[in-house]
């Protein structure tokens, strides 16, 4: 008798909000989020008005532990690795970027080495970011670090010269 193939399980959220806590620095309609300087709706354990919650970011936005064949495992969800991966962000010379946002001040080394080997065995350039504070406050601005071939380095050091949004 064959196997019984396994349907995959769609993740959940499950009281991540770590993407409306201003870990991905965001626009919502009338108000801007960044480290430390979360959504207005968010409750820290969902949104206070989803329902209404606008197409972009909201609706749009994609973590990448939620995708559907998502290669990130099990315990690299955010609220519990303390990063939010977002893959194919930019392309550079036809591969995809992925990004990696601290939910913290800073990637965790566990999760960060895990992104570095997937990047390197994957052949995917990774950018990640680290969260700036000045007395005891998360800044706007972020340090943004890139793994990947030299000339993909000094490629996100002139998008950032340039003003190119990264994530």
């Amino acid at each position: 008798m064959g196997r019984k193939r396994r349907k995959a399980q769609t993740r959940q959220c499950d009281g991540c909000t770590a993407c409306c806590d201003g870990w991905v620095r965001i626009d919502v309609p009338g108000y801007e989020a960044w480290p430390g300087h979360p959504c207005p709706y968010s409750t820290g354990s969902g949104c206070a008005d989803y329902d209404n919650r606008p197409e972009f970011p909201c609706r749009r936005f994609v973590c990448g532990w939620l995708l559907p064949d998502s290669p990130l495992p099990e315990w690299m969800k955010p609220d519990k690795a303390r990063v939010m991966v977002l893959f194919n962000q930019l392309q550079w010379q036809g591969l995809p970027v992925d990004v990696a946002l601290p939910v913290g001040k800073r990637i965790p080394p566990r999760a960060l080495r895990w992104l570095q080997q997937f990047a390197e065995q994957h052949g995917r350039p990774l950018i990640w970011t680290e969260c700036i504070e000045e007395n005891g406050q998360l800044q706007k601005d972020q340090l943004v670090y890139a793994w990947g071939p030299p000339a993909f380095q000094q490629q996100v050091q002139l998008w950032q010269q340039q003003g190119v949004q990264l994530w």
